[in-house]
C-alpha cells in the first residue's frame, strides 16, 4: 500500500523536468513520496528486493542526433546513493512506464555510494539492488538513442534522507540539445485591445518570465505590459503561449510587440538557456471590433431539421434566446423555428444551431432571417458586440428513391435482364451490386443470368445530398429442363410408371416408349411392354418444350424388361475374369423384398452376404481368393405380390 503520493512537480512522469545536454541540473532536495512498483529487467522477481518509485524525480528529453548517451548523477555529499532507470516513451503516455515493461532502456540499482550514470566504461546490463559494502558498479554502459525518440530518466533515492545531486550530460555521441533557437511567432490582441496572446516556436522556461510581463512592450510607443500569464506553468516547467496585459487599450492600426530584458535581467529562455534576442519584434494589427454578421450557413443535410449559422467570432451562449425567436425561415414550404442553441464551452459557441419543428423534405431555396433583439434581448459575440440583422439563403434537396425497374429477355438456358433507375429528384450517382459482385456505377446495366437462378440486387442512389438504398431479389424459373424417374428394370407382367420431374415453364410434352408407344400428356398413365420370353431393352425418351420461347430439352433412360421374375440361383460360376459367369447372385429377384442372401464354405464360415439382389459374389473374402469347391447358400425374402415369406437354400460350385 502506498500512502505518500507524489505531488511535487517533477516527481511524476507527466510533470517531468525538461532537460538539455548543455546544462547541469541541480536538485537540492527530494520530497518524500512513493507510488508504484517498478519493473527492472534481470532483477525483478530474482531476489527479495522490492523495486519502487520511491522519492523520485523525472527528467525528459528528446534525441536530435542518434548515438550513445553519457550522463552522471553526482550526490552533493559522499555517503548517498541514487538509483536510476531510463525509458523510451516515444508516442506513449509517460505513465505507461509503470505498466509496459518493454519501455525500459537501461538503469542501475546498485547501493554503492557515489556518482552513478552511464559511461564508456560502464557495465553491460542493469546492476540489481545490493548493499553499500558490496561495492557493485554504479555506471552502466551508454545506451544507444534513436533520433526523434523521446526519453524519460527516473532518479530515485531509496532512503528517506538525502541532500540532492547534480545531473549532467556528456561523454556520448548522441545530441539531446534542441538546435532550434527561441522566437516569438504570433501576437493576437483580444477584443478590447488590452490583452495580447503571444505564441512561441518552442517551449520556454517558466522561471524565465516575470509575472509583470516586464519583458514586453509596444514599440515605438514604449507602452509596457503590466502582467503576463502563461498557459501551463501552474502544472509544468515550460510554456509556449502567454497572455500579456497592457495598461491601456491599443488604438486601431498596426503595432509591433517587442521583447527585451525584463526585471530578471533576461528576455525569455528555452530549456537550454538560449534567449530570445533583445529587440526582437513581431507585427500585428488591432481594430476595435464592429458588430458582426454571419459568415455562412453550414452544409445542409438531407431532410434537415436544423441548420448551423456560423459567425467570424464565437457567440455568447447566454445571449441566445432559447426559443429561437431571433430567427425565422421562409421558403417553398412552411418552416417553424422552435429553438436556438450552441455548442457551448465557457459560455461561448462556434455557431448557432437553429432547430425546426419538423424536417424539410422539399427541394428549394429558403431564406433565413436573422432578427436579433426582436425579443428585447440582443445576441452578442465574444467581444460583446451585437450580431446584426441580415437575410441568408440555403438550399435543400429532394429526397430520393432507389426503387428501380428491369426488363427481361428470356432464353432457354440463360436470361438477359436490363436494370434501370429513372434518375428522378436530381439523382446523379448510382451504385449497383449484383449477387455481391463488383459495383456498377452507370444509371442502367444489362446482365445475363441462368434461366433457373435466384439473384440479389442492391441499388444505392444519391443526388449529392440525399441517399437511398433498395435491396431486392429476382427469381428466374423459366429454364426448360426435361427430367423424369422410372424403374430401370421391370418384370414382363408389370406396367411401367414414369414420374415427370421436369423444371421450368413447359407447355408441350412428348413421351416416346421406343417403338412400343408414345404420349403427349404431362403425366402419362402406366404402359405395358410386350412379352417376348426373353430379356428385352427399351429406350424411354421425354422432350419438354416451351412453345413461346421455342425452347426444348430432352432426356432418355434405358428400361430392362426381364424374361421372367422367377428367382433362380445358379448352381455354378467361374470367377476367372473372362467376363463370362464371373459372379454369383440370385437372378431376377426384382420382387424380393427384405432379401437376405448368404454364402458359406464347407466349414460353415460365412464368405458373402447381401441384402440387394444385384449384389454379386466374386469368389473372394476380404479381397482374398476363395478356393474351388462347393459352397452353401441361403436365401430369404418376402414376395412383393403375394406378401408370402420365402426361404431357400442350396449349393453352388466355384470352379477355377
Amino acid at each position: 500500500m502506498y500512502s505518500q503520493a507524489c505531488t511535487t512537480l517533477g516527481q511524476t512522469p507527466a510533470t517531468a523536468f525538461p532537460v538539455c545536454g548543455t546544462t547541469v541540473f541541480r536538485q537540492t532536495s527530494v520530497p518524500l513520496c512513493k507510488t508504484n512498483d517498478l519493473y527492472v529487467p534481470g532483477c525483478s522477481g530474482t531476489d527479495n528486493v522490492r523495486y519502487e518509485n520511491k522519492n523520485p524525480f523525472f527528467y525528459k528529453f528528446t534525441c536530435y542526433t542518434a548515438g550513445t548517451l553519457g550522463f552522471t548523477i553526482t550526490p552533493l555529499i559522499d555517503n548517498e546513493d541514487y538509483d536510476w532507470q531510463l525509458y523510451d516513451i516515444t508516442g506513449r503516455n509517460p505513465n505507461d512506464i509503470f505498466t509496459v515493461n518493454s519501455l525500459v532502456v537501461t538503469g542501475n540499482w546498485s547501493a554503492t555510494y557515489g556518482p552513478t550514470g552511464a559511461s564508456a566504461t560502464g557495465v553491460a546490463g542493469i546492476e540489481c539492488a545490493s548493499q553499500p559494502q558490496d561495492n557493485k558498479p554504479t555506471f552502466a554502459a551508454m545506451p544507444n538513442l534513436v533520433a526523434g525518440h523521446q526519453y524519460l530518466l527516473l532518479i530515485s533515492h531509496y532512503t528517506d534522507g538525502q541532500s540532492g545531486y547534480d545531473l549532467s550530460f556528456g561523454g556520448g555521441t548522441a545530441d539531446i540539445t534542441d538546435p532550434l533557437k527561441p522566437h516569438m511567432i504570433k501576437a493576437v490582441p483580444d477584443c478590447d485591445g488590452k490583452k495580447i496572446t503571444v505564441t512561441f516556436n518552442k517551449k520556454i522556461r517558466c522561471n524565465s518570465i516575470t509575472g509583470s510581463g516586464s519583458e514586453f512592450s509596444i514599440v515605438p510607443s514604449s507602452t509596457t505590459a503590466i502582467s503576463a500569464v502563461t498557459d501551463s506553468c501552474d502544472f509544468g516547467f515550460d510554456f509556449d503561449e502567454v497572455v500579456i496585459t497592457l495598461p491601456v487599450a491599443l488604438p486601431n492600426g498596426t503595432h509591433q510587440l517587442g521583447i527585451h530584458n525584463g526585471s530578471d535581467l533576461n528576455t525569455l529562455l528555452d530549456i537550454c538557456g538560449n534567449a530570445i534576442p533583445q529587440g526582437e519584434t513581431i507585427t500585428f494589427t488591432y481594430f476595435k471590433p464592429p458588430p458582426i454578421q454571419a459568415d455562412s450557413i453550414g452544409k445542409v443535410a438531407c431532410t434537415p431539421d436544423s441548420i448551423r449559422l456560423y459567425y467570424p467570432k464565437k457567440i455568447q451562449c447566454s445571449s441566445i434566446t432559447a426559443s429561437g425567436a431571433d430567427f425565422a425561415v421562409s421558403g417553398p414550404t412552411p418552416v417553424t423555428v422552435i429553438s436556438a442553441s450552441g455548442n457551448c464551452k465557457n459560455d461561448f459557441s462556434d455557431y448557432i444551431l437553429i432547430k425546426f419543428a419538423s424536417p424539410i423534405y422539399t427541394k428549394g431555396t429558403y431564406s433565413l432571417t436573422v432578427q436579433p433583439g426582436i425579443d428585447g434581448s440582443p445576441v452578442f459575440d465574444i467581444c460583446g458586440q451585437p450580431i446584426l440583422p441580415q437575410v441568408l439563403t440555403f438550399t435543400t434537396a429532394d429526397t430520393v428513391s432507389a426503387v428501380h425497374s428491369f426488363s427481361s429477355k428470356y432464353g432457354c438456358q440463360r436470361d438477359t435482364l436490363t436494370f434501370t433507375h429513372d434518375g428522378a429528384h436530381d439523382v446523379n450517382s448510382w451504385n449497383w451490386v449484383f449477387n455481391n459482385g463488383t459495383p456498377i456505377t452507370t444509371q442502367s446495366h444489362t446482365i445475363v443470368w441462368p434461366a433457373h437462378s435466384t439473384n440479389t440486387i442492391q441499388c444505392i442512389v444519391s443526388n449529392g445530398v440525399c441517399k437511398d438504398t433498395v435491396n431486392s431479389t429476382v427469381v428466374l424459373d423459366n429454364e426448360v429442363k426435361a427430367l423424369f424417374t422410372m424403374p430401370d428394370v421391370i418384370c414382363p407382367e408389370d406396367l411401367l410408371t414414369v414420374t415427370n420431374e421436369s423444371k421450368g415453364t413447359i407447355d408441350l410434352w412428348k413421351w416416346t416408349y421406343d417403338v412400343v408407344n408414345s404420349s403427349t400428356l404431362k403425366d402419362p398413365p402406366p404402359i405395358f411392354f410386350p412379352t417376348l420370353n426373353k430379356e428385352a431393352y427399351y429406350t424411354v425418351k421425354l422432350v419438354a418444350t416451351n412453345t413461346s420461347l421455342n425452347c426444348s430439352d430432352s432426356t432418355r433412360k434405358t428400361l430392362t424388361v426381364l424374361d421372367f421374375c422367377l428367382i433362380a440361383v445358379p448352381t455354378a460360376f467361374t470367377p476367372n475374369g473372362d467376363g463370362l459367369n464371373d459372379t454369383f447372385w440370385p437372378h431376377n429377384a426384382l420382387k424380393a423384398d427384405n432379401l437376405v442372401f448368404k454364402v458359406f464354405n464347407r466349414w460353415g464360415q460365412q464368405v458373402f452376404d447381401s441384402k440387394g439382389w444385384r449384389d454379386k459374389w466374386d469368389g473372394k473374402l476380404n479381397g482374398k481368393v476363395m478356393p474351388a469347391g462347393v459352397y452353401v447358400w441361403m436365401l430369404s425374402y418376402t414376395n412383393r405380390d403375394t406378401k408370402k415369406q420365402v426361404f431357400q437354400k442350396g449349393t453352388v460350385a466355384l470352379i477355377r
